[in-house]
Order: structure tokens, then C-alpha cells, then sequence
């Protein structure tokens, strides 16, 4: 399961996404997520799964991609799920002894999916069509204003640039332990759920420790290049908005808009 996560890959390709500055795809991500909790009718739905869409045809990312990514969480969003339709009251529709749905879970709980579902998807076009180090660019200028009250943005951004890019590298290892394991006759398939965690015990301690090890590794590479953080670092490629830029931040602005009104008028 762990196997198919895909978030914080890159995904190499010639298109309009690709090459917009960091920050609109930041913002974009950040507004997305924000507005995907307005609605509460169907055309509010209907109009994000409508721009989801556009941008996934856009970045020229396969949604098979998309749909793996979502796969290893589906054991949280389907935990969500239950909690809604048992907890939710309202009109039952379904009983079954001491458990009652209701159809104001059942509701709730499809825009939940939905709402789960497209925060992964669009959280993942972000990774996949931007780069590590353009999104360590983006997250330092974007946010450089927080310098003036001696907030370390350059740490920040540069943490949060090796976390996303770990997760694909520590799945990757977590895939070769895990095969490992099999290869000595370890059925990680077989059992009930608290069997198969039991048997992912001995995955996490050699993971922890090629970790840690990947971890030195980067710290010495670092070192042996002179990194001192980002004061008086210069930029080969500085971040420079074009037409295309901001042409994107005024469709966005045009589908937050769009959002409210979906949300709060109609």
C-alpha cells in the first residue's frame, strides 16, 4: 500500500503547468484547498471537480498517477467515512441494532470523499509539475516577508522541500525492505489487521535507520558545499513573473470568486 504513495514525486513534462512560477502554483494549491470547503450545494462541487479536471488535462500528468496516490490513504478517508455515518443524526434511513445512519451522514459524508479525494489530487498536481528546488524558491520569495519579523523563511522552505522529497525516497526504501521480508518468507497479505501490523514491526526499524543514514548523508553533502543558509545566497535562476503568471492569477481569482458565489449566494 505505502508502495503506491506519490506524493512529492516529480513528473517530468512539456506543459503550460510546468513552467508557471512556483508561487501561482502555490497559492493555486492553497486556495484550492481553502475553497473546497465552501460549498454546500452541487454546483459548488460540480464547478471544483470541472476546474480539478482542467488543470489535470493541463498539467499532462495521467490520472493514473492521481487515482495511486489516493490509494494508500484510503484506509483514513474510509475510517472518516464510517465515524460520519454512525455519529450523524438526523432522519434515520438504516438501522441495525444500536447503529443508525441517517441521511444527513450519508451526505455529509459523500462530500467528504469528494472534499479528501480532490485535497490529494490537488495537492499532488503540485509536486508533480513542480520541481524541489523550485519549490524551495517559491516558498522563500513568496513568504520573504516574514523575514521583517525574524521568521527563518529559508529554513522553513528549505525543511519543507526535503520532507516532500523524502516521502518518494523513503517509500522507495520501505518497497526494497519490504521485498526483502517477502524473499525470507514473510506474508505481509495473510492475517487479520492487527496480525499484518504486527508483521510491519520489523519493516520500521531498518526504514528508521536508513533514514537517519540518508539524513547524514544529506547533512555531509550540505556541509561539503558551504550551505549557511539563505543570508547573502544568490539565485542562478531568480523567480521573475511573465504574462503567463499572472494571466493564471486572474483565472484564479475568477474561480474563488466563482466558489463564493456558488457557496453563499446561490
Amino acid at each position: 500500500m505505502f508502495r503506491e504513495m506519490t506524493l512529492g514525486q516529480y513528473y517530468q513534462a512539456d506543459s503550460l503547468l510546468h513552467r508557471l512560477d512556483p508561487r501561482v502554483k502555490l497559492l493555486g494549491t492553497v486556495l484550492f484547498v481553502i475553497t473546497l470547503f465552501f460549498p454546500r450545494s452541487w454546483s459548488g462541487m460540480i464547478l471544483a471537480t470541472v476546474f480539478l479536471a482542467a488543470v489535470i488535462v493541463i498539467s499532462k500528468v495521467p490520472v493514473s498517477m492521481m487515482i495511486k496516490g489516493i490509494k494508500p490513504l484510503m484506509i483514513i478517508i474510509l475510517f472518516s467515512v464510517i465515524m460520519n455515518l454512525l455519529y450523524t443524526k438526523g432522519q434515520v434511513v438504516f438501522s441495525l441494532g444500536p447503529l443508525h445512519i441517517s441521511r444527513e451522514g450519508i451526505i455529509i459524508s459523500i462530500y467528504l470523499v469528494i472534499r479528501l479525494v480532490y485535497l490529494i489530487m490537488g495537492s499532488s498536481i503540485m509536486t508533480f509539475t513542480t520541481t524541489p528546488n523550485q519549490l524551495t524558491d517559491g516558498l522563500e520569495t513568496g513568504l520573504r516577508v516574514l523575514n521583517k519579523v525574524h521568521i527563518p523563511v529559508h529554513e522553513f522552505a528549505m525543511m519543507m522541500s526535503i520532507a516532500l522529497r523524502f516521502i518518494p525516497i523513503l517509500t522507495e526504501e520501505l518497497d526494497k525492505i519490504m521485498k526483502a521480508q517477502i524473499s525470507r518468507g514473510v506474508d505481509f497479505d495473510s492475517g487479520n489487521l492487527m496480525e499484518r501490523a504486527r508483521k510491519l514491526i520489523p519493516v520500521l526499524v531498518p526504514l528508521f535507520i536508513a533514514a537517519i543514514r540518508r539524513a547524514g548523508d544529506l547533512a555531509l553533502a550540505m556541509d561539503a558545499r558551504c550551505y549557511h543558509g539563505g543570508e547573502g545566497r544568490t539565485k542562478l535562476h531568480p523567480l521573475k513573473y511573465r504574462g503567463i503568471d499572472y494571466a493564471a492569477y486572474l483565472l484564479l481569482a475568477a474561480y474563488v470568486i466563482a466558489m463564493a458565489v456558488a457557496a453563499f449566494v446561490i
